[in-house]
């Protein structure tokens, strides 16, 4: 069976996306109310669960599922969405998470991804034209 490996760029989004989710934890836990803690707490629990969770899915479907993959991952993403729908459900009725903490905590995963391609790009923003036909603009 092939085995598919991480790449620098998904282990350093892997990291930091724990780094900035207690980042963000201690920041609110110091300046910001208990209730607000515990929604980011939550919230970015339940987005770094979810970020793994579709590695893991599409890692299955490329090495079991490929000649079916589009429905076997539509499937996946339904079971999926439903999941956090109920958690996030039983989140925001049975705990005393803050609403906006809980919104803070489910952009973990959004905000350190657009850092860290950003850091990225910043590092070597000329890598683009080492292939040919390269320019700074995305275009089809």
């Amino acid at each position: 069976m092939l085995d598919i490996k991480k790449t620098i760029m998904q282990r350093s989004i892997e990291i930091g996306n724990w780094v900035l989710l207690g980042v963000l934890f201690v920041i609110s836990l110091l300046f910001m109310s208990g209730g607000f803690a515990i929604g980011v707490l939550l919230g970015g629990l339940v987005s770094i669960v979810n970020f793994h969770w579709l590695y893991r899915d599409l890692k299955g479907t490329f090495l079991k599922h490929a000649a079916k993959a589009k429905p076997f991952m539509m499937m996946k993403y339904y079971i999926r969405f439903i999941v956090t729908g109920i958690v996030l459900f039983f989140i925001i009725t049975r705990t005393p998470a803050d609403i906006f903490g809980l919104f803070l905590g489910l952009s973990v995963v959004v905000i350190n991804v657009v850092f860290t391609v950003v850091g990225a790009n910043l590092k070597n923003p000329l890598r683009r034209f080492r292939k040919k036909n390269a320019s700074l603009f995305i275009s089809r």
